[in-house]
């Protein structure tokens, strides 16, 4: 099975956070860990991570923090876990120029590269952007029905 590392996951989420705050100049670790309750100080290493890897500026002081370093459009799901994990294989024998001793004999080795290739062609696709604007139907319920609220609000003054 396939599966991102916690580590890559959390850095999605953050992006996917910061991204969704456009009007914040800088959030800390700590308001975004609080957020989806995850540890702190772990998502503090992986910013840091994204931030050397220039995907996040960091502000220092007061209020500091972290944003976003380009455009969430076009920062893609791939950059981001390259920066955390490094790069993406999903056998061991297309990790670098080592050969395995069975590549005379295997018959998967190319077709497993091009099914690497597939999903990292399809993680590079995605956007931050795009992962900021999906919403889950429930939080799209309860934001609808503030909205309506709020017009039923403005009605009645």
């Amino acid at each position: 099975m396939l599966k991102l590392t916690k580590k890559a996951d959390y850095g999605l989420m953050a992006l996917k956070y910061l991204a969704e705050r456009p009007e914040t100049p800088a959030l800390s670790a700590k308001d975004v860990a609080d957020a989806y309750g995850i540890p702190a100080q772990l998502l503090a290493k992986i910013l840091q991570q994204l931030t050397k890897s220039g995907l996040l500026r960091s502000h220092a002081g007061m209020n500091g923090g972290y944003a976003l370093a380009r455009e969430a459009r076009s920062i893609s799901a791939y950059e981001v876990i390259l920066a955390i994990d490094g790069p993406f294989f999903i056998t061991s024998c297309t990790k670098g120029a080592k050969g395995c001793e069975l590549t005379p004999s295997c018959t998967i080795k190319e077709p497993l590269a091009r099914v690497n290739d597939t999903i990292a062609g399809v993680l590079k696709s995605i956007s931050i952007q795009d992962l900021a604007e999906h919403e889950q139907p429930a939080a799209r319920a309860r934001r609808d029905q503030l909205q309506a609220a709020q017009g039923l609000v403005a009605l009645t003054l």
